[in-house]
């Protein structure tokens, strides 16, 4: 079932039905987690279930994928398997936010947009997504994204491709690719 921001209540369960931690930080952790290179694959899941569920009853595999199934189902917002594939190849381009660096940011933008103090109000993760894909053009947060996903090779102007530059620079993300991705894409890029 897909949810209607506007005319369904905000699930507090998952379709298996297990009571899940639905604030907007559990979300953020659990993409922090997920993105953490240094955390093997497995022990991952482990630390994302007891991220989102307070008591999880886990007697055998199919338990386990069952909560990683829910996990992901309430990441997504609730959309269907068809639509979390669309979003995870639209996904795969450059990363243009990141919680962890542009906290300062986005705190910024929902305050000055939304009046809303990310430090001191719960809000649903699902709520969370639909106002952050909804900043202002005009919050700098979103001007910062904005010059990251700039594709300097699609500028003609002079000018422009150098401001938009100048402005990758100063707002670039850190690079948190390995060694070995780094030689990856280098080479990938001879292809």
């Amino acid at each position: 079932m897909n949810y209607n921001l506007i005319l369904d209540r905000l699930p507090n369960k998952t379709p298996n039905n297990n009571e899940i931690r639905t604030d907007f930080r559990e979300s953020i952790k659990f993409e922090l987690l997920m993105q953490d290179r240094r955390i093997e694959e497995e022990k991952k899941i482990i630390l994302a279930i007891n991220l989102y569920f307070r008591n999880p009853h886990i007697k055998n595999s199919e338990d386990l994928k069952r909560l990683a199934n829910d996990i992901i189902w309430f990441y997504s917002c609730g959309k269907t398997q068809e639509n979390n594939n669309k979003q995870v190849s639209n996904n795969r381009k450059k990363q243009i936010y990141s919680y962890k660096f542009d906290a300062e940011y986005i705190y910024a933008a929902f305050m000055e947009q939304y009046k809303i103090d990310l430090n001191r109000q719960y809000l649903h993760w699902w709520k969370f997504k639909a106002l952050f894909s909804s900043l202002s053009e005009d919050v700098l947060f979103s001007k910062i994204m904005k010059y990251r996903a700039t594709d300097l090779g699609k500028i003609k102007d002079k000018g422009t491709k150098n401001f938009y530059k100048k402005m990758k620079k100063i707002y670039a993300l850190p690079d948190m690719r390995t060694q070995e991705e780094k030689e990856s894409d280098f080479a990938c890029a001879f292809l």
